[in-house]
């Protein structure tokens, strides 16, 4: 398999994660013309899973390092197995939860509030897991990353001020959004740490298990399909806003539609294979934190592309060209925090 070990190279493969991971959602925004979330979520998701596979069988099965993607899949043990599909299947349900925040508040505040929870309870989670798998961090490193997360922290907070300052100016209810925001948050705070318990510790710190990061993210995606065939139905019929819609809506739609949601999975997913190619040159919680930083890029492109708080109250663009600030600068402090 094809994998990254410099520590430069990692860098850049982690910050092409948190464009892909910034970014996807412009699918979702351009579907939503014509096209439900609860329907574009089925492309998406059978995105990420042939995404997934296609890196496996073409990157995961060259080179001379560890094991090809099909023999790795056929020798994994059932914890690591568990693990990966588990890590698929919180990530899973944390974002069922997101696309409907991104419905109904917008990707600038989506990301931020939801992206930023997931952001610090991933970085703290992935921290404990270097602590018990003997890695030691120096005080300084260590005080640096702390200081990132409450500027994260920060961040979040203007977030939410900025958008009930847009739902009371545009007169809609705000509740519901950062609500559904926060919850999702949850799930995307946890889900890379089961991953990487379930990757051989040949491959990363913390790493328990004995998949490659091709197998180990091909089944992260199949956790993933399973939770939304069992779950996701039930989004359809009880929807967070408007009409409840069924399959035979699904299958009336376009290619151009159905090929906007693949589009969507196929972004996200390489941005997690390419992540987990270079994550043995790292450690999971720089990983983790370099990958999940996509807040930044995604109060970008709702702020600027979509126009998301055109028309807000005044003040609110200053709050958020703070938030965006805060969240540069956790983003350098914790990469800093890794180089020290």
């Amino acid at each position: 398999m094809f994998l990254i070990e410099n520590y430069g190279l990692a860098i850049c493969a982690y910050i092409f994660c948190m464009l892909c991971w910034g970014s996807w959602s412009n699918t979702q925004k351009l579907a939503a013309k014509t096209w439900r979330f609860e329907l574009f979520y089925w492309d998406f998701i059978l995105g990420l899973v042939l995404t997934a596979f296609l890196w496996g069988i073409t990157a995961g099965s060259v080179g001379g390092q560890g094991t090809s993607f099909l023999a790795d899949l056929k020798q994994a043990d059932g914890q690591s197995v568990l693990n990966a599909m588990l890590g698929g299947i919180v990530w899973n349900l944390g974002n069922l939860v997101f696309v409907a925040a991104i419905a109904l508040a917008g990707m600038s505040v989506a990301f931020p509030i939801g992206g930023g929870i997931g952001w610090i309870g991933g970085i703290i989670f992935n921290y404990i897991l270097e602590v018990k798998g003997g890695v030691k961090i120096a005080a300084l490193p260590k005080t640096m990353l702390w200081i990132g997360v409450v500027i994260i922290f920060v961040a979040i907070a203007l977030s939410m001020i900025a958008y009930n300052r847009k739902a009371t100016q545009q007169k809609k209810p705000s509740a519901l959004g950062i609500i559904l925001a926060v919850l999702s948050g949850f799930g995307f705070a946890f889900f890379y740490g089961f991953v990487v318990k379930s990757l051989d510790p040949g491959f990363v710190d913390g790493g328990q298990g004995n998949l490659g990061p091709y197998s180990g993210s091909f089944l992260f995606t199949v956790g993933a399909l399973i939770t939304t065939i069992l779950i996701h139905p039930f989004f359809m019929r009880k929807p967070v806003e408007g009409a409840p819609v069924n399959m035979k809506q699904y299958f009336s739609g376009n290619l151009k539609t159905h090929l906007t949601g693949v589009l969507g999975g196929f972004i996200w997913a390489s941005g997690l294979v390419i992540s987990f190619m270079a994550v043995g040159s790292g450690n999971p919680a720089i990983s983790y934190a370099l990958s999940n930083a996509s807040p930044v890029i995604a109060i970008i492109w709702g702020v600027f592309v979509w126009k998301e708080f055109k028309g807000a109250s005044k003040g609110t663009n200053l709050l958020l060209s703070i938030m965006f600030f805060l969240f540069v600068t956790a983003l350098v402090i914790i990469t800093i925090s890794k180089v020290m």
